[in-house]
């Protein structure tokens, strides 16, 4: 679903505002960038593309997934590439035999403790989690799931400590701690994105999982807005829309050329994508020819927090002006073209 909602590359990091430019050369080939860009956003704009998981352009880098480790010739190490910036004359190589060799170990880690339901998930056919194993070329796990969190029973047959039951309790998005992968997307995305930091990472190390902050509190009794940016940055299917689950994923998606016609003088601005996305904020005036649709009706209807366009008058003015879901109107436009 990124693919529908999300359909411009996604560079992996925020673009650098300096005006002073620096070249390097990333796999032989030399690419001129701003200064301050990160490697992994410059071999982006080259064409070249880096496994992530925790890293995507909506938000700052966090570099904790390790699977856009990098080599740089005349340095020690493999740093992440989206935790490090260019300098001028860098020799920089993404696909070296020690870097695969390290993805793939790294990816292991995960898929030993994540459900194998893949063609019974919503997400699937729309996972990075199977996008990157894919793309590093993993093709067996070599550790066995003993202590996992997606099992409810551990292999003795008693209860899993680790196990926590889905969390459905608000009516737009379920969220599946057993599929949640700790790269904390969500939670940045609530802070960057949104300015809510109603999410957080409670605990450490193995037992480290997202929270809604205390710990009686759920989706839809903490402090949560349900303005649908951490399901958009969810790269698998702990953070789901409902619809999508219901449905399944979208086939299709249309952007108009032109902001929606019929609001009235007196509606406030409206970008160019607002009919796409799906979402309005309460409105003074109804759009010509729009069909007030229930919440589900079509799948795919979270905004599109990773517009520009859309963050003023959609995601980021619940922020200032405390709109919800339920001051919010959803509107089913016919098909454009």
């Amino acid at each position: 679903m990124k693919n529908f909602i999300i359909p411009d590359r996604d560079f992996g990091t925020p673009a650098a505002k300096s005006k002073v430019m620096v070249t390097l050369s990333i796999d032989g080939f030399e690419v001129t960038v701003p200064e301050g860009t990160s490697i992994m956003r410059a071999a982006a704009e080259a064409g070249i593309s880096v496994p992530k998981l925790c890293a995507t352009d909506s938000v700052d880098a966090f570099g904790s997934c390790r699977l856009c480790l990098v080599e740089i010739e005349g340095r020690t190490g493999t740093p992440a590439s989206c935790t490090t910036p260019v300098a001028a004359g860098l020799q920089v190589h993404t696909q070296t035999a020690k870097l695969k060799k390290l993805r793939r170990g790294v990816m292991e880690l995960y898929i030993s403790d994540h459900p194998l339901d893949c063609l019974t998930c919503s997400a699937n056919g729309d996972c990075e989690l199977q996008d990157m194993a894919g793309a590093v070329g993993l093709r067996e796990v070599r550790y066995k799931a003993v202590q996992t969190h997606f099992r409810p029973k551990n292999t003795s047959g008693e209860a899993n400590p680790q196990w926590l039951p889905k969390d459905d309790s608000n009516p737009y998005f379920t969220y599946d701690p057993a599929k949640c992968i700790v790269c904390s997307r969500c939670v940045r995305a609530c802070e960057e994105v949104q300015g809510t930091f109603a999410l957080t990472i409670e605990g450490r190390g193995f037992d480290s999982r997202v929270s809604f902050g205390a710990k009686t509190d759920s989706a839809l009794t903490s402090d949560c807005v349900s303005c649908g940016a951490c399901v958009q940055a969810c790269p698998t299917a702990t953070l789901q829309e409902n619809s999508v689950i219901d449905i399944g994923t979208p086939e299709r998606s249309s952007s108009p050329p032109a902001p929606i016609a019929g609001w009235g003088a007196a509606s406030r601005p409206r970008c160019a994508a607002m009919n796409w996305c799906g979402w309005s904020l309460t409105s003074t005036a109804r759009p010509t020819g729009a069909i007030p649709a229930s919440r589900g009706a079509l799948p795919g209807a979270m905004p599109r927090t990773a517009t520009a366009s859309c963050h003023r008058w959609c995601v980021r003015r619940s922020r200032t002006h405390g709109a919800r879901y339920h001051g919010m109107r959803r509107w089913n436009l016919p098909p454009i073209g």
